[in-house]
C-alpha cells in the first residue's frame, strides 16, 4: 500500500468517534449504506463471496440488530468483512482503551510478555482462560471475525485484538467492557487469576507496561530500519520493521551507513528481519534490493531473510521480490501475508457511526500462479523458554 493511501485511511480513522448511542435504525442505515457502497468501491468484492451471499448476509444482520449494542455492532461488521476473504477489506474503529496486557504465541501456547507494573509478577504466564472461557473456546469465537484460512494471519490478528475490550465484549468472552479476568499458569503449572480494567490507548506497544523479551537483538532498538554489526561473527542484521520512510533519518542516508560498513569489514551474511514488518510502501526496499542482488553477498549460506506472521502487505512484496530474485535463504513462519493479494487501501465511513469500512481499489499480483502467504524455506518454531533467555531461534540456526 502506497504511504498516502494510509495516511488517508488514517485521516478518516482520526475525525471520527464510536461514542454516540445508536438505535435499532442507526443500524440498518450502516448496514445498507455498506451493502449499497462496499461494491462500488472494491475492485473485485464479489471474488470469494457472491453478491446475493453477501447480501445476505448483511440481511441477516440487520433483522437480529434489534438487540445489538455497540460492541456487539462492531464485531457483527467484522463478521461481514471476514466473510469476503480479502486480508485488506476490513473495519478500522477509533477505540479508545485497551486492556494493559500483551501476549506472543509460541510453541507452547498464549503467554504474557508485556503487562501493567501491577500486575508484573505473572509476566511470562501462559493464558489459560478469559472470565472463564478456556483458550479453545476463546480461539473459536475469534475466528467468527477473523480470516483463519492463512493460520499466520489469523494468529497476528488475534494477537492484536486479544486484548480489546470491545471486541471480547461483543464476542461475549466477557460481561462488559469495563473489565477483563484471565487465568494465567506459570512454569510450575500455578494457577492464578488477574482482573484488568482498560487504560486509555489503542496501540500496546506505547502502552508503559513491564516486558519481556529485551534481551532479544530484535528488540534491541525500535526504529523503522536498523542494523547491527557483529565483528566477531562478521554478520550484519538488518532489521526492517516498517515500509515507511523515518522522518529524522532517510532510507538513502541509511542505505549510505549500511553498505560501507558490509565493504569494509568484508562481512561473511547478512540478515534481513522483515519479522515484524506490517507493510506500507514497498518501493523503499528497492534501493536495497538492487545493491544487495548485486553483492557478493548474494550467494546461499550468505544472505537470510527472516519472515513470520507479522509479515504483510507490501513487506511481503518485497520478500517475493527477493525470493524471486536473489539467492536469499528465508527462515521464520509463513507469512500473514498472501503473496497475490487485493490491496491499496481506501476507505469510507458509515453515516451514523462513523465507523471506517477499509478496502481494496487494485489486485496485486506478484507470483503468477502462487496461492496463500510466503513460506519459509527453513520453518521455525518460537519458545518462551528462549524468548525468555533473549535467545531467537531463527539467528541461532543461522
Amino acid at each position: 500500500m502506497k504511504k498516502t493511501i494510509i495516511l488517508i485511511l488514517f485521516a478518516l480513522i482520526s475525525s471520527t468517534s464510536f461514542s454516540q448511542i445508536l438505535s435499532k435504525a442507526d443500524f440498518i442505515e450502516d448496514l445498507e449504506f455498506l451493502k449499497k457502497t462496499l461494491p462500488i468501491k472494491h475492485t473485485n468484492l464479489f471474488a470469494k463471496i457472491d453478491s446475493s451471499q453477501f447480501e445476505n448476509k448483511v440481511d441477516q444482520v440487520s433483522m437480529r440488530s434489534n438487540g445489538f449494542d455497540q460492541n456487539r455492532f462492531i464485531v457483527e461488521l467484522f463478521k461481514l468483512t471476514k466473510s469476503i476473504g480479502d486480508e485488506h477489506t476490513f473495519i478500522e474503529v477509533d477505540f479508545t482503551k485497551i486492556l494493559p496486557i500483551q501476549f506472543e504465541l509460541f510453541k507452547e501456547g498464549l503467554f504474557i510478555v508485556g503487562i501493567d507494573s501491577a500486575n508484573a509478577s505473572v509476566l511470562n504466564s501462559k493464558l489459560e482462560s478469559i472470565n472463564g472461557h478456556p483458550v479453545s473456546e476463546v480461539l473459536t469465537r475469534f475466528k467468527e471475525i477473523i480470516q483463519y484460512e492463512n493460520p499466520s494471519y489469523f494468529d497476528d490478528r488475534l494477537l492484536q485484538h486479544l486484548n480489546n475490550p470491545v471486541l471480547l465484549n461483543g464476542l461475549e468472552l466477557i460481561d462488559s467492557d469495563s473489565i477483563a479476568t484471565f487465568t494465567l499458569s506459570n512454569s510450575n503449572g500455578q494457577t492464578q487469576k488477574i482482573s484488568l480494567k482498560p487504560v486509555a490507548g489503542k496501540d500496546v506497544a506505547k502502552l508503559n507496561l513491564t516486558r519481556s523479551g529485551k534481551s532479544l537483538l530484535s528488540h534491541k532498538k525500535s526504529s523503522n530500519y536498523w542494523f547491527d554489526y557483529d565483528a566477531d561473527k562478521k554478520i550484519l542484521y538488518f532489521n526492517y520493521s516498517e515500509c515507511r520512510e523515518h522522518q529524522q533519518y532517510s532510507f538513502a542516508k541509511f542505505s549510505e551507513e549500511l553498505f560501507p560498513i558490509i565493504d569494509e569489514q568484508k562481512a561473511e551474511k547478512i540478515i534481513l528481519d522483515l519479522r515484524y514488518n506490517g507493510g506500507g510502501n514497498s518501493a523503499i526496499l528497492n534501493p536495497f534490493i538492487e545493491k544487495i542482488s548485486a553483492s557478493y553477498l548474494n550467494k546461499k549460506g550468505k544472505f537470510f531473510v527472516l519472515i513470520g506472521k507479522k509479515t504483510f502487505s507490501s513487506a511481503v512484496m518485497n520478500a517475493v521480490e527477493l525470493k524471486r530474485n536473489s539467492n536469499a535463504i528465508f527462515i521464520g513462519e509463513a507469512t500473514s501475508g498472501n503473496i497475490n493479494h487485493y490491496g491499496e487501501v481506501r476507505g469510507f465511513s458509515l453515516p451514523k457511526s462513523k465507523i471506517v469500512v477499509a478496502y481494496s481499489t487494485r489486485y496485486w499480483e506478484r507470483w503468477k500462479g502462487k496461492k496463500g502467504p510466503l513460506k519459509p524455506d527453513i520453518n521455525m518454531k518460537y519458545s518462551i523458554k528462549n524468548y525468555i533467555d533473549g535467545k531467537d531461534e531463527a539467528l541461532m540456526k543461522i
